[in-house]
């Protein structure tokens, strides 16, 4: 499956949920499940501009990116884990390359704030960086 492909079935799967209150909700209960080994949680692995701490790793296994992350707020957590969920399992050039339309196609951008969506636009920089840094990794 393709990573617009698995974009779009994520953003199926929430759109079930009609209320786009109760799919923010959803969204915040899935990150409780995204767990970051105390060891990553780093200066160097916090995502700068986000309202709250944010701690983003990746890495290249078996040719495919993994991200998981960690946050002080639960919702900041929940929004940033569904970008690791998103980009992990991609390969890195499909992961520098797509961009999250999940917000956007789930109706969220009128729900968060300008600060927060600035924070998550960081965290997906952060994301884009690695996956190009583990492209050029392949193909030296």
């Amino acid at each position: 499956m393709s990573l617009d492909e698995k974009q779009q079935s994520l953003i199926d799967d929430l759109n079930i949920i009609h209320d786009p209150h109760e799919r923010l909700n959803a969204i915040v209960s899935r990150g409780s499940a995204m767990k970051l080994d105390a060891a990553h949680k780093t200066e160097e692995k916090l995502v700068s501009g986000c309202v709250s701490r944010v701690w983003l790793h990746g890495e290249l296994v078996d040719g495919r990116t993994r991200f998981t992350c960690d946050a002080e707020s639960p919702m900041v957590k929940g929004l940033a884990a569904l970008l690791c969920e998103l980009y992990t399992d991609a390969v890195p050039s499909e992961a520098a390359a797509v961009e999250p339309r999940v917000w956007t196609d789930c109706g969220l951008t009128k729900m968060l704030s300008p600060t927060r969506l600035n924070g998550l636009a960081n965290m997906r920089g952060k994301i884009r960086q690695m996956a190009n840094e583990f492209s050029s990794s392949q193909n030296p």
